[in-house]
C-alpha cells in the first residue's frame, strides 16, 4: 500500500504537478476523490490522477494495462516548449506501479465507491466519478464524462448499423453510370463508396489527400436525391457541415465547384441539382452552440429536422462532439463521416475517426458485401479485401485509394505515403533514410512540378535561408496588399475586391510548426518572422500617433487565427483575416486610413466581413501556425519547420498532417534528422473503448 501520510502519495504528485508532469486540474480531482472518501486506496488515487492526466493529452480513459507495461509513457509533459518531463516523477510512478499487477488493481478499484464497475456488466449508480469499462484483457477506466459520450457514440452507430435501406440494383447501377462517365473512376471506390454509403444510414468515406472525397460525396447527394424522387419520395432534406470555419469555407467552394458539372442529364437532372445542399455550416452552428454552456439547442428531446447530416473533416472531431451531434440525430436520421482517418486527431480527446477505421485499410467486406457491389456499381473488389467474419461497420467504409491530384512516384503524393505506411520492422528502421533520399531525388524536379518537395536544413531559425524561405513565401499576398491598394477614393466594392486578392495570395503559402512556444514554436516563429519581413521593408511597422495603445500591436498585412468561436461576430474557430489600412471618412470630410481586419464571409458568397481590430479578443498572430490549427486548410505551398530536440508531440500523424496541407509544393525545415526519425517511428494510439465495443471488433 502507497503511503497516504500527509508526507506521502499526494504530497509527492504534488511535486509532480510543480514539475508540470500533472495539470493542476488532475491534482485537483485527485485531492477531490480523497476527500470525498477519506480512506479511499492510493491505488484508486494514482489512478485517477492518471486517467485525468491522460485526458489532458487526448486519450478518452487510462488503459491500465498499458499503464503497468509502458509507464514511461505516462506523465509526458504537456508542455510543448520543449521541455523534458520530470525524470523524478517517472521514478517515482515506476515505484508506485510496481507495489501490484493488473488484477491486484482492478480489485482495488471495484472496491473504492469512487468507481462503477461496468466491466462485469454490474449496476452503474449513475453518480460515481469514475467508471471502469473495456474488456477482460485490456481494462479501461473513464471519467464518468467520457465513459458517457463513448456510450453514446457506440450506441448510436450501432443502431444505425441496425438499419438498411434496399435499393433498387437496377436503378442505382443506372443512376451510378449516369454520373461516372466511362473510365472515369478507374479503381471503381469512388463508386463503391457512393454505393455503401447509400444504403447505409451510417457511412465513412476516407481517404488520402487528392482521392476524390468532395467529388465522391456530392455525387452521393445527386445519387441520394436522384433515388427519392425517381421513386416519388420527397427529397431529403440534408446538411452539410464542418469542425471548423474554415473547413465549413472550403467545403462550400468545393461543394459549389461540383455542383455545376455534375452530369444531370436525366428527366429530373435540374430538380436534383437543386436539392443538393451548398451551404456548409461549423457543427456548433449546425448544433445551436449556447454561450458558456457545453449544451447545445438540438439533442434528443429537440432533434435537428433533417434526413442526412454530412460531416466533412470528420478526423478533428473530438468524442464530446460526436457525442453530441449523433445526440441530436433522430433515430431515423442518417449520418456521412468524411476524412482522413490517417491525420491527427482532434485537439480535444479522442480519436473516434481513426478508431472507427482502424480496420478500413484492408476492408473486411463480406462475400455477400463484394457480390452486391459488382451487380449495384459493376465494379470488383479484389480478393484481398473480402472477410467472411467481417463486421458491420466494415460494411459502411469505404476508403478511396487512388490519388488523383499527386504522381505516385514522386513527390508529395509518394512522401505522404512513405511517411504513413506502416512497414515491415527491417524496413521501418530505414524510413528515415528512404524520405531523406526521396528529399535528394526531389531536387532534380522541374521547379514547376506539380507536388514538388524541398528539404531545408538549419542551423538555428536565424540561418539566411529561413529568411530566404520566409520573404519568398509571404512576398505575394505582401506585394499585393501594396501594389493593388485602391487609394483613397475606393468604393466598397473595389474594397471588397482588394480584400479577395490579397486573401487568396495569402493562401499561396504557410509556414507550419509543431510546437506553440521556443524558438522554434510558433510564438517565437511570428515574432521573428515580423522583424524578417520588416527588414525586407514587407511590413511597415511604423505605429501611428493616433492609434491607441491597443491598436499599436496591429499592423497592415498582419495575418490572424481566430481561436474561439464568436458567434456575435459570425467568426468561427480556423478564420483566417488580413489586418488592412482602408480609407475612412471622418466626422471632419477627411479621410485618413484605419485597420480593419478582413475575414471571407465563409458563406461561399465571395463576400468580405470587416472588423474592427478591438473587437477582436481571441485572434493569433498567424505567419506561422500550429499543425493542428492548419487541419481543414489547404496552401498552395506548405512548410513544416520541426524544432531541434525531440519532442513527444512530434508523430507520423503530425508529420503526415504537414504533408498533406499542400496542394502543389511542400518544404520540410529542420536541423537535426533525428528529430525527424523519432517522429516518423512514433505513432498516436490514443486510448479508447471504441474500437473495442464496435461492431467491428
Amino acid at each position: 500500500m502507497i503511503d497516504l501520510t500527509e508526507t506521502g502519495f499526494l504530497a509527492r504528485i504534488a511535486t509532480w504537478a510543480t514539475a508540470g508532469a500533472l495539470r493542476p486540474l488532475d491534482l485537483a480531482l485527485t485531492r477531490f476523490i480523497r476527500q470525498q472518501g477519506p480512506e479511499t486506496d492510493a491505488a484508486v488515487l494514482l489512478a485517477v490522477a492518471l486517467a485525468s492526466e491522460r485526458n489532458g493529452h487526448g486519450h478518452v480513459c487510462l488503459d491500465l494495462k498499458a499503464a503497468l507495461d509502458h509507464p514511461d509513457e505516462l506523465l509526458t509533459s504537456p508542455r510543448d516548449d520543449g521541455e523534458a518531463p520530470d525524470v523524478d516523477a517517472h521514478a517515482d510512478l515506476k515505484a508506485m506501479l510496481g507495489g501490484f499487477d493488473l488484477a491486484d488493481w482492478l480489485i482495488r478499484l471495484r472496491r473504492s465507491p469512487a468507481v462503477s464497475d461496468r466491466l462485469t456488466g454490474g449496476d452503474d449508480d449513475g453518480v460515481s466519478p469514475l467508471v471502469l469499462g473495456g474488456t477482460d484483457t485490456q481494462p479501461l477506466l473513464y471519467l464518468r464524462r467520457y465513459w458517457q459520450y463513448e456510450t453514446r457514440i457506440v450506441a448510436g452507430i450501432e443502431a444505425r448499423l441496425r438499419q438498411s435501406f434496399v435499393l433498387p440494383e437496377a436503378d442505382l447501377r443506372a443512376q451510378l453510370d449516369a454520373l461516372f462517365a466511362p473510365g472515369e473512376d478507374h479503381s471503381g471506390w469512388q463508386r463503391i463508396a457512393c454505393a455503401l454509403a447509400a444504403r447505409s444510414a451510417f457511412a465513412i468515406v476516407t481517404g488520402g489527400p487528392g482521392t476524390g472525397k468532395t467529388t465522391t460525396v456530392v455525387r452521393l447527394l445527386a445519387l441520394l436525391q436522384g433515388l427519392a424522387i425517381a421513386g416519388g419520395q420527397p427529397p431529403l432534406r440534408i446538411r452539410l457541415a464542418a469542425p471548423t470555419g474554415k473547413a465549413a469555407a472550403r467545403l462550400n467552394e468545393s461543394i459549389a465547384d461540383r455542383i455545376a458539372s455534375l452530369p444531370l442529364d436525366g428527366p429530373h437532372g435540374e430538380q436534383v441539382r437543386s436539392q443538393i445542399p451548398t451551404e456548409v455550416a461549423t457543427l456548433h452552428r449546425l448544433l445551436g452552440a449556447r454561450p458558456d454552456s457545453r449544451h447545445f439547442r438540438h439533442h434528443a428531446g429537440h432533434p435537428l429536422p433533417v434526413d442526412l447530416v454530412v460531416v466533412d473533416e470528420a478526423s478533428m472531431v473530438d468524442v464530446e462532439m460526436m457525442a453530441s451531434l449523433l445526440e441530436a440525430l433522430r433515430p431515423d436520421a442518417r449520418l456521412i463521416l468524411l476524412g482522413d482517418k490517417d491525420q491527427l486527431a482532434s485537439v480535444e480527446a479522442g480519436a473516434v475517426l481513426g478508431d472507427l477505421c482502424r480496420r478500413a485499410r484492408a476492408a473486411h467486406y463480406l462475400p455477400t458485401t463484394r457480390d452486391w457491389l459488382q451487380r449495384a456499381t459493376g465494379a470488383s473488389v479484389p480478393d484481398i479485401f473480402i472477410d467472411s467474419a467481417g463486421g458491420a461497420l466494415d460494411q459502411s467504409i469505404a476508403m478511396l485509394r487512388k490519388s488523383y491530384r499527386f504522381k505516385p512516384e514522386g513527390g508529395i503524393g509518394a512522401l505522404a505515403a512513405l511517411v504513413n505506411e506502416d512497414l515491415p520492422g527491417h524496413q521501418a528502421v530505414n524510413r528515415l533514410d528512404a524520405v531523406l533520399q526521396l528529399f535528394a531525388r526531389q531536387r532534380q524536379a522541374a521547379p514547376d512540378d506539380l507536388g514538388r518537395i524541398a528539404a531545408i536544413h538549419l542551423r538555428d531559425t536565424q540561418d539566411p535561408a529561413f529568411a530566404a524561405l520566409v520573404k519568398n513565401g509571404y512576398r505575394g499576398y505582401l506585394t499585393c496588399m501594396r501594389d493593388r491598394d485602391p487609394g483613397h477614393v475606393a468604393d466598397q466594392t473595389t474594397l471588397d475586391q482588394w480584400a479577395r486578392d490579397i486573401l487568396k495570395a495569402q493562401g499561396q503559402f504557410q509556414l507550419l510548426a509543431a510546437l506553440r512556444q521556443g524558438p522554434w514554436g510558433v510564438e517565437g516563429l511570428n515574432r521573428q518572422i515580423v522583424a524578417i519581413l520588416s527588414r525586407a521593408k514587407l511590413l511597415d511597422l511604423r505605429p501611428d500617433p493616433e492609434q491607441s495603445g491597443f491598436e499599436r500591436h496591429w499592423f497592415a498585412g498582419r495575418p490572424v487565427l481566430v481561436t474561439r468561436n464568436d458567434y456575435s461576430l459570425g467568426l468561427m474557430n480556423g478564420d483566417i483575416g488580413i489586418t488592412l489600412a482602408v480609407p475612412v471618412r471622418q466626422r471632419d470630410g477627411q479621410m485618413r486610413r484605419v485597420l480593419r481586419v478582413a475575414f471571407p464571409a465563409g458563406d461561399g458568397s465571395g463576400g468580405i466581413r470587416w472588423i474592427l481590430p478591438s473587437r477582436l479578443q481571441s485572434v493569433d498572430t498567424v505567419f506561422a501556425m500550429t499543425v493542428h490549427k492548419s487541419q481543414g486548410s489547404e496552401f498552395t505551398h506548405a512548410a513544416l519547420i520541426l524544432p531541434d530536440t525531440p519532442n513527444p508531440v512530434l508523430t507520423r500523424e503530425l508529420i503526415y498532417t504537414g504533408i498533406t496541407r499542400a496542394r502543389q509544393a511542400f518544404t520540410l525545415v529542420y536541423r537535426e534528422s533525428s528529430v525527424l526519425g523519432e517522429a516518423l517511428e512514433r505513432r498516436v494510439r490514443r486510448a479508447s473503448g471504441i474500437c473495442l465495443t464496435s461492431p467491428a471488433a
